[in-house]
This record gives C-alpha cells, structure tokens and sequence, in this order.
C-alpha cells in the first residue's frame, strides 16, 4: 500500500519550534522529491519549499526563508520540515507530497502521492 503520512504538527507559541516529519510506507522517499505545502484559513495552497532526490532545498515562499529548513533521513525513510521563530501567520496544515525526481529538477512539476495533513497552530 502506497501511503505517504505527516506528523508532528501541534501548538506552539511565537518564536517556539516545530518539527514535522513525512514519511512514506509501500514506497522509499529516497528516490522521489519532497514537496511541503500549507494552507492557512481562507487561503489557498502554496508550497512552503521541496527537497530534491539528491537533497537539494528550494524555499518558495520569502516568509519562511532562514526560518524553514528541509531535510532528509533516508534511513527512516522521512523528510523533515525544520520550522524556528514560528509566527502566527505560520497557522496552517501542512502537508508533504512526492513527485518524480528528474534529473535537472528540484522540485517536481506535478505530485503523485499526497499526504493527510497536520495542523500547526502558533498563537499565545
């Protein structure tokens, strides 16, 4: 069965961390990229940054930028999002998907495998 899963999601207080973690069961992450996306109340989706099959980072969006970092563990067949000095603008579910890793590409044009989504919340 082909399953990608987020977790790690939960409450934080401003300027607090968080670390969510995808993993994958029926399929190693190892050999796709790795995309992050959220979507805040009334919003639409966008993509937070991926991770490419070689470990490349790209960071979409200019708010998470220094603030946000991806990794891999292939070991635990899971990629990370690192998130420091959370903002409550940070406010969303987020979501983790695997896309094909082609050569000369970061991250995929297009999504095969999408997980649930964990929600974080950042507010005092």
């Amino acid at each position: 069965q082909v399953q990608v899963v987020e977790s790690g999601g939960g409450l934080a207080q401003p300027g607090g961390s968080l670390r969510l973690s995808c993993t994958a069961s029926g399929f190693a992450l190892s050999f796709w990229a790795i995309g992050w996306f959220r979507q805040a109340p009334g919003k639409e989706r966008e993509e937070v940054g991926c991770i490419s099959a070689s470990d490349d980072t790209v960071y979409r969006q200019d708010s998470v930028k220094g603030r946000f970092t991806i990794s891999r563990d292939s070991a635990k067949n899971a990629v990370y999002l690192q998130m420091n000095n959370l903002k409550p603008e940070d406010t969303a579910v987020y979501s983790c998907a695997a896309g094909p890793a082609f050569s000369g590409t970061i991250c995929p044009r297009h999504y095969n495998y999408w997980g649930q989504g964990t929600q974080v919340t950042v507010s005092s």
